[in-house]
């Protein structure tokens, strides 16, 4: 089977609220809530995590992605995990941990584009847009959809992200380190401190 394909874009908010709105003004439908907790193994290409969602599923996330601060293509394979506590810890044992990310996801969906309000624990809050490509469905499809909506929630928006929620709280976890702060995210998390 080949690699799925998003076209991902992704933002700090400056405004929770507003853009709470906006999706609502917008989307199709409201998908939920999830509470995701991402654990990280090291790998020596793309990035591997395992995502547990508090009541629901788990899945294994295998992708490679860019990082830029514009839209940028994700190929990802996506794989449904049974047993993830066994997973995990044999991922943790041959991998090591790289960092767990810990989020609040609230889920809109405008056509074929997830529409992700996060709030990040240790690093705050986000807007994540996530075109979900078909077989038919072109790049410039894609790019031209989250470009639209980047455009329609522009007020609500801070600085672009070009990278991931691990990277962002791996360089504060090394900071935090380095000021004796002793923030982590989980307190079984082993953290790579040579992951960029």
């Amino acid at each position: 089977m080949t690699a799925r394909r998003n076209i991902e874009f992704k933002a700090r908010l400056v405004d929770f609220a507003g853009a709470r709105q906006i999706a609502q003004e917008l989307a199709k439908s409201r998908m939920g809530v999830e509470q995701q907790t991402d654990t990280y193994f090291v790998v020596p290409r793309g990035r591997l995590k395992l995502r547990e969602i508090a009541g629901g599923g788990a899945w294994l996330i295998a992708y490679e992605r860019a990082d830029s601060p514009e839209l940028r293509n994700s190929d990802y394979r996506l794989i449904a995990v049974s047993d993830p506590a066994e997973l995990k810890a044999a991922l943790a044992e041959t991998l090591g941990v790289r960092v767990i990310v810990d989020k609040r996801r609230e889920i809109f969906l405008h056509h074929n584009v997830r529409i992700h309000l996060d709030q990040v624990a240790g690093l705050g809050e986000f807007l994540e847009f996530e075109a979900v490509l078909g077989p038919g469905d072109s790049d410039s499809s894609g790019h031209a959809q989250v470009a639209g909506l980047r455009d329609a929630f522009q007020s609500a928006l801070g600085e672009p992200m070009a990278t991931s929620y691990s990277h962002l709280l791996l360089g504060k976890l090394l900071v935090d380190a380095r000021r004796g702060a002793g923030y982590a995210p989980t307190g079984d998390a082993r953290v790579d401190p040579l992951a960029r």
